[in-house]
């Protein structure tokens, strides 16, 4: 490894440091940054924009948001929020089980900002301590991300795995990461059931508790949803949603079976990319069109404009790390090749390491896997690990996790005064070695 060589990885690991630091938008940009320097400061050759991913992207995003903006959301809230009001006793395992299957279903885990305060209005008023759900709930939020067939590392785990030889599609993947995903979350709900002291022994609760002000903000106010009234085009925008979502699932399964009923050119059918961008725009539209969705709401909600933050945090820091990578393909390559051949799961540590400094389980996927491939690694082998994407939680400057922190009224989801003995060290990293783990097995049984 030469002293260019590491100097221009500095530079490619100083622009995540500092573009993390900045977070939301300056991930991207800082990034670009990165990417400046190497192109017209080293004279590398330019990567190749993650383009197709982008793409993607911005029409699952374009349709959740007008899902949002429809209250189509507010509904599906509703009826999680009936299901844990139904059943507070078991909230540290269907809090997760809620926010896992939203990010599933919508293909973004920032749609659970409203479900967090209830879950911990619940479980304050049933005595249970807060952070046992709030924490697990958070980390499920994200790992739901590599079990949608809508969301964009899964679509690029299909898309780059095609141009390597191992063709898998969007619902082949989940089939594998949804019972491992599964799996983890509940051993991470189990190992949060019991921990720390109960409310009634905890002497920090109990000392807020005497005084008025902090009882009054802790147990004064109530979260809920049930209250809210939700119209008839609301119920129409989930519809069409689930709509969009049942035709990508059936072409995809026939796709399996080897019937194709898409338009062919060439011999070469149209692309799954191209069906889940078409039919996702499409739902858009007609969630405009009939159920009075208004497009500035969308752009102004929370899901479009996070889904945004993605797109431009993946096409900056996919295309600075394709950039120093196909320069030092041949050298990456020599130095990995003996550990790769005979520990090839070891890129799962890899993958985890870098998701925990660029926060995009998608950027994880589009920068890390063509690597990956180029190792020599298999395919089957790589579907395995998919879930180590996810290592954001370690440092806790996610919106999800920070926002989990700000809901917990009791003050029982921390931080940490030290950065990493926080609420989301324990359950994220059970989750992610247990998902992991069982997705490496169920890959090589199926694979």
């Amino acid at each position: 490894m030469s002293i260019l060589m590491i100097v221009e990885l500095m530079v490619v690991l100083l622009a995540l440091y500092v573009g993390s630091r900045y977070g939301s938008l300056a991930l991207g940009a800082i990034s670009g940054i990165g990417l400046a320097i190497l192109v017209f400061g080293f004279g590398m050759k330019p990567g190749n924009p993650p383009t197709d991913v982008i793409y993607i992207i911005i029409a699952a995003v374009t349709c959740a948001g007008m899902l949002q903006a429809s209250g189509g959301m507010d509904w599906m809230i509703q009826i999680a929020e009936k299901l844990l009001r139904n059943h507070p006793k078991w909230i540290t395992f269907l809090a997760p089980l809620c926010t896992f299957f939203l990010t599933v279903f919508v293909g973004t885990g920032h749609v659970v900002y409203t479900l967090m305060p209830i879950i911990c209005d619940i479980a304050l008023k049933k005595g249970i301590r807060p952070e046992r759900p709030c924490g697990v709930a958070s980390i499920a939020s994200q790992v739901g991300i590599t079990c949608s067939p809508i969301a964009a590392a899964v679509v690029a785990f299909s898309a780059i795995s095609a141009e390597n030889g191992f063709e898998i599609n969007n619902i082949q993947i989940v089939l594998i990461s949804i019972p491992a995903c599964l799996c983890g979350l509940m051993a991470a709900a189990a190992a949060s059931y019991n921990r720390g002291l109960d409310l009634d022994k905890d002497p920090q609760f109990q000392a807020k508790l005497k005084d008025p002000e902090q009882y009054n903000y802790i147990y004064g106010n109530s979260a809920t949803t049930l209250d809210k009234r939700i119209a008839p085009e609301a119920k129409r925008a989930v519809y069409v949603f689930m709509l969009a979502l049942g035709v990508i699932v059936m072409l995809s399964v026939l796709q399996i079976f080897g019937i194709n009923i898409l338009p062919s050119w060439d011999g070469k059918p149209l692309k799954m990319n191209l069906v889940i961008q078409i039919v996702m725009i499409s739902a858009a539209a007609l969630m405009i069109i009939f159920c009075r969705a208004q497009p500035k709401k969308a752009v102004a909600g929370p899901v479009w404009q996070s889904g945004m933050v993605a797109v431009v945090a993946i096409y900056g820091i996919a295309w600075m790390a394709d950039t120093y990578f196909s320069n030092y393909m041949p050298e990456i390559q020599a130095m990995l090749e003996d550990i790769v051949k005979s520990h090839p799961w070891t890129i799962a540590i890899v993958f985890f390491l870098v998701s925990v400094l660029i926060n995009s389980q998608g950027a994880v996927v589009v920068s890390m896997l063509p690597l990956a491939y180029s190792l020599g690694i298999e395919g089957p082998i790589l579907l395995g690990v998919l879930p180590s994407v996810y290592g954001y939680f370690f440092i806790p400057n996610y919106p999800s996790d920070i926002a989990t922190v700000n809901f917990d009224r009791s003050g029982t989801t921390i931080i940490g005064k030290y950065l990493l003995n926080h609420s989301f060290m324990m359950p994220g990293l059970i989750c992610v070695f247990v998902s992991t783990i069982v997705a490496y097995a169920l890959s090589m049984i199926f694979f």
